[in-house]
């Protein structure tokens, strides 16, 4: 390898050997010497939340979810202790391993918005929350639109009962 391909990589965790007889550690505060300490897993559900709150910043993302999903979500949302997935994790499913983990989504988008662009918006805010926040590689990030939300449309979901 070059000198510079070198430079250019990332540090990897020092490892000191004391003698024959102990065992090799890694210099203090290091990633190794975390992973040793325990270990941490990360719940399918968390990782859909993330997504779901990153996508909805972005612009052009009108709501998450099919139409029926979110019908059903509203009224469940309603019912305390009816579990199932709602609210930011509306729309996503994620599957969660040891080190990656893949994301599929179902948006709906505003009429008029570039649906290839908006796509891509989603798909670099959710990789981007996720590996910051979990630590996860995300190998892939599938995104079906559903639908396009017209100017004049009402919202699918009904209107709260109590203000």
């Amino acid at each position: 390898m070059s000198e510079t391909g070198e430079r250019n990589r990332p540090p990897q965790a020092a490892v000191v050997e004391q003698g024959a007889d102990t065992p090799r550690r890694s210099a203090p505060g290091t990633r190794a010497d975390a992973q040793v300490r325990g270990r941490t897993t990360i719940a399918d559900g968390v990782v859909e939340k993330i997504a779901g709150l990153a996508a909805r910043d972005v612009v052009g993302v009108h709501t998450m979810g099919s139409g029926v999903s979110r019908t059903f979500g509203a009224v469940r949302d309603r019912v305390p202790g009816a579990g199932g997935r709602s609210g930011p994790a509306r729309g996503v499913k994620a599957e969660v391993g040891e080190v990656q983990t893949a994301l599929d989504l179902e948006i709906v988008v505003d009429y008029g918005v570039s649906i290839a662009d908006v796509a891509r918006a989603v798909r670099e805010n959710v990789v981007s929350a996720v590996e910051r926040m979990t630590g996860l590689e995300v190998v892939e990030v599938n995104i079906a639109v559903s639908d396009v939300k017209l100017p004049d449309e009402d919202d699918d979901e009904p209107e709260p009962r109590i203000q």
